[in-house]
């Protein structure tokens, strides 16, 4: 990602589903004026969620994602439909097309039913309205069979009505869907913040990972000063600055380090905690932290990560946090993984779950996946408060949020 990029997860995603030649992908390229969805006559030439990044005024960054038709068939068809009705966990708005000519089917109303049913916030477009302009008495049936969604009537190919479409966007996108802070409410002006900064394997050469990156922005943007150092340099940075810092940043890995060389009277925290809090919930997270404790050797956990990036040798998802779990459980554990957008159905098995920090993704699929979590009975912590907690300072981890500490003692 390059670092003028809005990242992927501070995206609106906006999921576009409907029936196979509807005029899905046709739609996406009017919205973005490029050739950037493969179209053709034949159904189900989309088999894959496909994403495009792109800019709506006055929303914003948005992520576009195609899906393949809902009433795809047979064997592999429905796996595609499996597929596509995945991109619900992500999508904070889903725009649901239908072609003009052929009206609201069974698949549409229970598209509509899903959407409802989710909460997602959602509209529709009549499209092909340059081979069947429907009247007005067809609007009001069709939006009637919606449950009430509005309806664009629109031409993706000669692009009549794609302004409207554009406007509905931004009419229907969540209030607020951007807005939880990363940092920006623990520190105020001419506050000092201290990041600690290993130089990560995992990320490419010359750069910092992006969760480091955007906690940066957030400092700044607050007109606070922020100092980088690597762990083994905190302890002079701390001791060169004049004043004591209002906050300690650190990467949940040098977590002993940091705790160590940080005074206890100035708050310290992790990246990966101030991501589980602007993308998930914080407080299910702390509480998933007692399961630790209550794990035998044998048990089944489950790894999740947001991304797919490159596995280092000392990788911290696959090597680091499950040998530090074996010592404090004191056996062995059965590890199982999952990566990127998958996610298991069944989490009956697992006596744990640990979610990284979750920057690659957008809260809403965050929240779906906690919600399934949930569901399934199983706890979930997140990388940061496990790391935490493994090593003992769990409470000093949470010191900007003493709401929360008291949830430790309860659970």
């Amino acid at each position: 990602m390059e670092l003028q990029q809005t990242p992927k997860g501070n995206r609106l995603h906006i999921a576009i589903f409907g029936c196979r030649n509807a005029g899905k992908s046709s739609l996406i390229n009017a919205l973005t004026n490029q050739s950037v969805a493969l179209v053709s006559d034949v159904a189900g030439t989309t088999t894959d969620p496909v994403e495009k990044a792109m800019e709506i005024l006055p929303v914003g960054p948005v992520m576009i994602i195609d899906t393949a038709g809902i009433d795809d068939e047979g064997a592999l068809g429905l796996l595609r439909v499996e597929r596509s009705l995945a991109v619900l966990r992500q999508a904070d708005l889903a725009i649901l097309v239908f072609d003009a000519s052929r009206g609201v089917g069974d698949k549409e109303k229970e598209l509509a039913r899903q959407f409802a049913a989710r909460k997602i916030s959602a509209f529709a477009v009549a499209n092909k309205i340059d081979q069947h302009r429907p009247s007005e008495a067809q609007l009001a049936d069709w939006k009637a069979a919606l449950d009430g969604m509005d309806i664009v009537a629109a031409s993706a190919v000669s692009r009549e009505n794609i302004g409207e479409v554009k406007l509905n966007i931004i009419r229907h996108a969540p209030a607020g869907w951007d807005e939880r802070p990363l940092v920006g409410d623990l520190v105020q002006g001419g506050d000092t913040v201290v990041l600690v900064v290993p130089i990560d394997l995992a990320a490419p050469k010359g750069r910092l990972i992006l969760p480091q990156v955007q906690v940066l922005r957030d400092i700044l943007d607050q007109d606070a000063i922020a100092v980088v150092a690597k762990e083994r340099e905190l302890a002079k940075a701390l001791a060169d600055l004049s004043s004591k810092p209002k906050l300690v940043i650190t990467d949940s890995q040098a977590f002993l380090k940091a705790d160590a060389d940080t005074p206890p009277d100035v708050l310290l925290t992790s990246f990966s905690i101030l991501f589980a809090r602007q993308k998930g919930e914080l407080e299910l997270f702390v509480k998933g932290a007692a399961a630790i404790d209550r794990l035998q050797p044998g048990d089944k956990v489950l790894i999740s990560e947001a991304c797919t990036h490159h596995r280092v040798e000392d990788d911290i998802g696959t090597v680091k946090i499950p040998r530090w779990m074996r010592n404090y459980v004191g056996g062995d554990l059965e590890f199982e993984w999952c990566a990127g957008h998958a996610f298991p159905k069944d989490l009956s098995s697992y006596k744990l779950v640990l979610h990284c920090g979750a920057c690659m993704i957008n809260r809403r699929e965050m929240l779906a996946r906690l919600w399934e979590i949930s569901e399934g009975g199983v706890p979930v912590v997140n990388y940061g408060i496990a790391i935490a907690h493994l090593h003992g300072i769990l409470r000093r981890a949470l010191s900007p949020f003493p709401d929360l500490v008291q949830l430790i003692d309860h659970h």
